[in-house]
């Protein structure tokens, strides 16, 4: 895809992204109306309005590309489908109904199974962050600076779950110094931006949570894969990601090694 084509399509995004993001600002702090999809998996007015609204003007600016959000059902045309916008119109529900700052929409568009772009937005902080594959990323529009040089994980700040943390998966894991935050999307944005020296999560993803902050981190030189150590492929049949570790490329190797060596006691805490 032509650099023309990113940019308008992230302009595109940025514009729906702000939009919805008035949208979600006025439920927020207001106790907004909020159910259970399933356990521990809540949606409110807010998450579905700003998925309308974002359906509404990202697929009516490209109607032939495919669709992923938390928030649709999923319509398996997508996978016949080279460029899919993968969307979280309100990811970190949890935080947001809470009333903390740490939710965000995520936009991600992926052509043949990889990033183009990336774009999350917390409307609650005014952080914009966005990026282009191949040509960096920016923080209101201001450039992003190299990720975080740190080689060795001892002593490693790791962007985490704060409810991985409060279960005690993160147990197994005392030389790292752990930062809790609630969006995923949030985490690898900031991460990105130099919050931090990894991203890591030990329960699994979904595809809408991780496609845009996945990009932005690519983008800054960092690398990106499942808990195996495998890539990470978007629209996919089947959209959960087992579990992310984001760094830079050495670090990145020896947090892998250490999470699969000590996995089966992270997902069986004994708290």
């Amino acid at each position: 895809m032509e650099l023309a084509k990113k940019k308008e399509l992230l302009h595109i995004a940025a514009r729906a992204a702000q939009a919805a993001g008035q949208v979600i600002l006025n439920y927020y702090q207001s106790a907004p109306p909020s159910w259970e999809k399933s356990p521990d998996n809540p949606v409110t007015t807010a998450d579905l309005r700003a998925n309308t609204l974002l359906r509404e003007q990202l697929m009516g600016a490209r109607p032939q590309f495919g669709w992923l959000s938390e928030e649709s059902v999923d319509e398996r045309e997508r996978l016949d489908k080279r460029t899919c916008w993968i969307v979280d119109p309100l990811d970190g529900t949890q935080e947001f109904i809470a009333g903390l700052d740490q939710f965000a929409i995520s936009i991600g568009l992926v052509q043949d199974g990889e990033p183009v772009l990336g774009l999350v937005y917390n409307p609650a902080t005014s952080e914009l962050f966005s990026s282009i594959t191949g040509h960096g990323a920016t923080l209101n529009g201001e450039p992003l600076k190299l990720l975080s040089g740190r080689l060795e994980p001892e002593g490693a700040t790791v962007l985490a779950s704060d409810t991985e943390i409060e279960t005690g998966m993160w147990d197994p894991f005392p030389e790292y110094h752990l930062m809790p935050l609630g969006s995923a999307a949030l985490k690898l944005a900031r991460f990105a931006a130099g919050f931090g020296d990894a991203y890591i999560s030990l329960k699994p993803k979904h595809e809408w949570d991780i496609c845009a902050g996945i990009a932005l981190v690519q983008a800054v030189g960092g690398r990106v894969t499942n808990l195996q150590g495998a890539p990470i492929r978007f629209n996919q049949p089947d959209v959960r990601v087992q579990g992310v570790v984001a760094a830079n490329p050495t670090l990145h190797a020896s947090l892998c090694q250490t999470v699969r060596e000590r996995l089966p006691l992270a997902i069986n805490p004994r708290r």
